[in-house]
């Protein structure tokens, strides 16, 4: 373990946003807008940043390997069966297993989540902000946060 000369390190907040390599930007752009509504802060013929309230996606020209197997990121949304049956209506075959994944175009492994099922936590003002103020966490992703005190 490396530590500075204190013995501290620095503590990890969340994620603040992912790089995802795609074949083409505005296909990129196209896709994933036919599934989730979201902001698109930037664009360029190489990249594009979107946005889910205070989190964001960096879509980058570049994607060059194969299709992921196991290396997936998940998209928490408010309504997971309204996503799987726009997935199905844009026919995307989902993969095995009992999570909704699915490989967008350029083979990027995609979970969906339900953000109330999940410990998660956007801040209140956050969540007011994108117009999901109405959104309240589960009792059992209650219960997985107060079991590490992060809820009362």
């Amino acid at each position: 373990m490396t530590a500075n000369q204190n013995g501290r390190k620095a503590k990890a907040v969340g994620i603040n946003h992912i790089a995802l390599e795609v074949g083409d930007i505005d296909e990129a752009m196209e896709f994933y807008s036919g599934f989730i509504d979201f902001k698109i802060e930037r664009r360029s013929k190489t990249a594009a940043f979107v946005y889910f309230g205070d989190q964001f996606i960096n879509f980058a020209l570049g994607r060059n390997q194969g299709p992921d197997e196991r290396r997936h990121f998940g998209i928490a949304v408010d309504d997971k069966d309204l996503a799987r049956e726009t997935l199905e209506n844009m026919g995307i075959k989902f993969l095995d297993g009992r999570f909704l994944d699915f490989l967008d175009p350029w083979g990027n492994r995609v979970e969906i989540t339900t953000y109330t099922n999940i410990q998660f936590t956007k801040a209140d003002h956050v969540l007011k902000g994108m117009g999901l103020g109405h959104l309240a966490k589960t009792e059992d992703a209650l219960a997985e946060l107060k079991k590490k005190d992060m809820a009362p």
